[in-house]
Order: C-alpha cells, then structure tokens, then sequence
C-alpha cells in the first residue's frame, strides 16, 4: 500500500492539471508534418477511450477533444493521482491548402492521428510554354 507524507501535494497536483508546468503542459502534445500530398497531426492521447474523443472541422478551425475519466465503482479506492484527468482540447488553423472535406482520423496505441490531404488547387502543375510565329513565346495555362 502507499504512503502519503505530503498534505499539500494534492493542491499541486490540481493546480499543475488545471495550469501545466514547464515539463508537463496542461494540453495534449502534438506533431505535425507534411509527407507527399498529405499534411498529418498525431495528437498524444494515452489511456484515454475512443468514443470520447470529438474531431470538428469549422471554417479551416480544426478542434480536437478528448476526455480521460477516472475509474469509478464502489469498490474503487483512489491511492494515488498523478496522471491529469479531465477534458482537454487543442485547435488548429488550418490553410486555405487543405482539404478538409476528405480529413481521415485513426486511433491506434493512445495516438489520434489526423490525415488532411493537399488540395489540388495548391499542388504544383506545370505550365506548357508555346511560341508564335515571330519567335516570342506566350504562355498557356
């Protein structure tokens, strides 16, 4: 069984899962990259159940939330309370370069991770250069 020998440390817990501290931010971690035609967002989400997690996309504002709970029951004695509970919640803006219209999110190992793929009009195309008769080239899209 474990011991408590600190009154307070209740208090800090609160207060670093309402604030974060430096080495444990009170938000979910993210990374972001781009790899081909598709920009990826794998936020770190461990222990934390999949129906809970709501993904909404309004005017290029992607938000993503999710909820930890606590174990409940009669039964359940807390002995200890380390690991931050609650909802937590991130948004991105996202560029006019996305189609959000043909996002895909996937779970897997604790790990959301978003799929936005390149829209076409931002995807670079070649231009095809023609020349008229009095050797001046002119452009054609």
């Amino acid at each position: 069984m474990l011991m408590r020998t600190d009154p307070f440390r209740e208090i800090d817990r609160l207060a670093e899962q309402f604030f974060g501290t430096t080495a444990r931010p009170a938000m979910m971690h993210m990374d972001a990259y781009r790899d081909g035609d598709y920009f990826y967002a794998a936020f770190d989400l461990p222990g934390v159940d999949p129906d809970s997690i709501d993904c909404t996309v309004e005017r290029n504002v992607l938000t993503v939330r999710a909820e930890r709970r606590r174990p409940t029951g009669d039964k359940v004695e807390l002995v200890a309370a380390e690991r931050p509970m609650g909802t937590f919640s991130r948004q991105l803006f996202l560029g006019d370069t996305l189609d959000t219209d043909k996002l895909e999110a996937g779970y897997d190992n604790g790990v959301l991770t978003l799929r936005i793929p390149i829209a076409e009009r931002a995807k670079p195309r070649r231009i095809s250069i023609t020349a008229n008769g009095n050797g001046r080239k002119q452009l054609s899209a």
